[in-house]
């Protein structure tokens, strides 16, 4: 997340907005959001890693927790939206999650899953996607980010 804050920094587009890291929930110290941008506060949001692979190139078959856990313990990307969806921040509020893909491993099921659960949960606004390409990682060599807007609102059914 520093790099990315870092190169956003150095965009004309960006070099004057507040941003940063580890914003405090308010009113929960503890709990602490993945980014910020604007001063006053615009936007917030929270973001995941989608890497079904380690670094060795050998699968991480407990990846999927980490975008599609119910339990608040693991700290998903699901109980993200839920938090965030909380009237906590005054302002907008957003689920960031940037993966990589495999030829047996493509990132567009898991991103699906977390639409479809989170969408029972949440009002996400439209996606927004933007490919990686080209990276110089000999196993995440390609990849997406994806976003969605996350109303303050959790919904009731």
């Amino acid at each position: 997340m520093a790099l990315m804050l870092t190169e956003l920094r150095s965009e004309p587009a960006f070099s004057g907005v507040a941003m940063g890291q580890s914003l405090p929930y308010p009113g929960d110290g503890r709990q602490k959001c993945d980014l910020f941008f604007g001063d006053p506060l615009e936007w917030v949001v929270e973001a995941k890693m989608a890497r079904f692979r380690g670094d060795n190139g050998k699968p991480d078959d407990t990846s999927l927790k980490d975008l599609l856990s119910p339990y608040p313990a693991d700290r998903s990307a699901l109980t993200d939206a839920v938090k965030l969806a909380r009237p906590a921040f005054g302002c907008r509020k957003a689920v960031l999650i940037y993966g990589f893909e495999y030829v047996d491993r493509p990132l567009e099921p898991a991103i699906h899953a977390f639409e479809r659960l989170a969408s029972e949960l949440v009002e996400l606004g439209a996606p927004v996607q933007a490919p990686l390409e080209d990276l110089v990682h000999p196993v995440h060599a390609t990849g997406a980010v994806f976003g969605w807007e996350v109303a303050s609102r959790v919904v009731t059914r």
